[in-house]
């Protein structure tokens, strides 16, 4: 690949996630959560149980950043912690049933949206775009930038 197609490459995806974190941002408002609290509250909904270090890591995120956002999903009601019984050093963080309906808002909301891209997407490309996303996620974490 020359550096005309790596920058076209690049090109592609920066406008890509320009356009799904506007829309991102605009369902999170929404929820009235921030986009970081956002992904947060997903990440938890799906495990259903984690700790502060396992949402850090999947988030990319490092432990000061991801505990602030979690104080705030704490302070407002979507989240709880709570201490392991046999490891007081391990802290488990749960969506409350507030933070649950806010999951679920936002799960609901996100699968309307990403099925209504699918569907534009031509029937015979689809597979294609699919295995090409697989690629470049593969490609990106075995480059990683800066």
């Amino acid at each position: 690949m020359d550096n005309k197609e790596s920058h076209y490459l690049r090109e592609l995806i920066r406008v890509l996630v320009r356009n799904l974190g506007i829309l991102e941002e605009s369902e999170a408002t929404c929820c009235g959560t921030t986009v970081s609290q956002c992904h947060a509250i997903v990440e938890i909904g799906r495990a259903k149980d984690t700790s502060l270090n396992e949402l850090a890591e999947l988030l990319t995120l490092d432990k000061s950043t991801m505990s602030r956002t979690i104080n705030k999903l704490v302070d407002s009601g979507l989240a709880i912690r709570e201490v392991h019984p046999e490891d007081r050093r391990y802290v488990s963080i749960k969506l409350t049933d507030e933070g649950i309906k806010v999951f679920d808002n936002i799960e609901n909301s996100m699968e309307k949206y990403y099925q209504s891209i699918f569907s534009s997407i031509p029937k015979e490309k689809r597979e294609q775009v699919l295995e090409s996303l697989q690629l470049i996620i593969k490609a990106a974490k075995q480059n990683k930038c800066c």
